[in-house]
């Protein structure tokens, strides 16, 4: 039942019938609630798209706050709803069911401070060294506090900094044990004025290492090694009794059963992503 606590000609608040009634960020909203049908391919392709966009943020909040709460301001939107909106358009590659990342696309922070020049990243024995121009100009101001995001995209043990140097020092050191450093690294930076009004565009600063297996394809790598040990064990097995009646199809109800497991299991190896090569 909705209530109608602003008058009769007011907003309502609560449900009718199929439709919910609610204050979001201080706008009124309506929204159809409802079973869903079979999805589409284009709507599980748009599901992909969110779960994968989504994840990327897992350990962003407090990054994406600072990086897109300058442009949420005033609106109904969230740091976490405009940074979905741009990178889930912008920052994916690949057609359903193997939507991902492009991580040299992905932006963690918008706004209009200017980027700074001669951005570049080292890897040192036991961590990375960022370097840039220190000096101001324009709009960039020596105090201008700078964030840092690695993404590790091959076990998501992302790491987040907010206020790793300022802008006058030129550099700043992330240690990094080795288990991480020889892994798929995806990093970025960002520069923030000192009062939190002003933010730049995150920059890529490149791949290092190359592109690693995430942890969901090492899953499926896995889940594909048993089914093709529990296939193989199977097929043995079923060829076996083949042979030794000739070749002909025995009736028996436990020859049914394995050739039933056999034809679903080969069936699965033919499907199942993580197939070698």
């Amino acid at each position: 039942m909705a209530k109608a606590p602003n008058g009769p000609y007011g907003h309502l608040n609560g449900k009718v019938g199929k439709l919910v009634f609610y204050m979001l960020n201080g706008q009124p909203v309506v929204r159809l609630i409802g079973r869903k049908g079979k999805p589409s391919k284009l709507q599980l392709a748009n599901y992909q798209k969110m779960a994968v966009t989504t994840n990327l943020f897992r350990k962003m909040g407090r990054f994406i706050k600072l990086g897109y709460g300058i442009q949420a301001k005033g609106t109904v939107h969230n740091a976490h709803n405009l940074a979905t909106s741009y990178n889930k358009k912008h920052a994916l590659k690949g057609e359903y069911p193997d939507i991902r990342i492009d991580y040299s696309k992905v932006k963690l922070s918008q706004g209009l401070l200017s980027e700074t020049k001669d951005l570049k990243i080292k890897k040192l024995a036991d961590g990375l060294e960022i370097t840039w121009d220190p000096k101001a100009y324009g709009d960039l101001k020596i105090n201008d506090s700078v964030m840092v995001m690695i993404c590790f995209p091959e076990n998501g043990q992302d790491l987040e900094y907010l206020n790793i140097a300022r802008r006058s020092e030129g550099k700043c050191f992330i240690p990094i044990y080795e288990g991480l450093l020889n892994q798929q690294i995806e990093p970025y930076i960002s520069f923030i004025s000192a009062d939190g009004e002003q933010v730049s565009d995150s920059v890529y600063l490149g791949n290092l290492n190359g592109e690693g297996k995430t942890r969901e394809e090492k899953h499926h790598e896995q889940k594909y090694q048993l089914v093709k040990s529990r296939f193989e064990q199977v097929e043995s097995s079923y060829l076996a009794h083949l042979k030794e009646n000739n070749h002909i199809r025995p009736h028996t109800k436990a020859f049914k059963v394995l050739e039933k497991e056999y034809e679903v299991l080969k069936n699965q190896l033919e499907h199942l992503p993580g197939k070698p090569g």
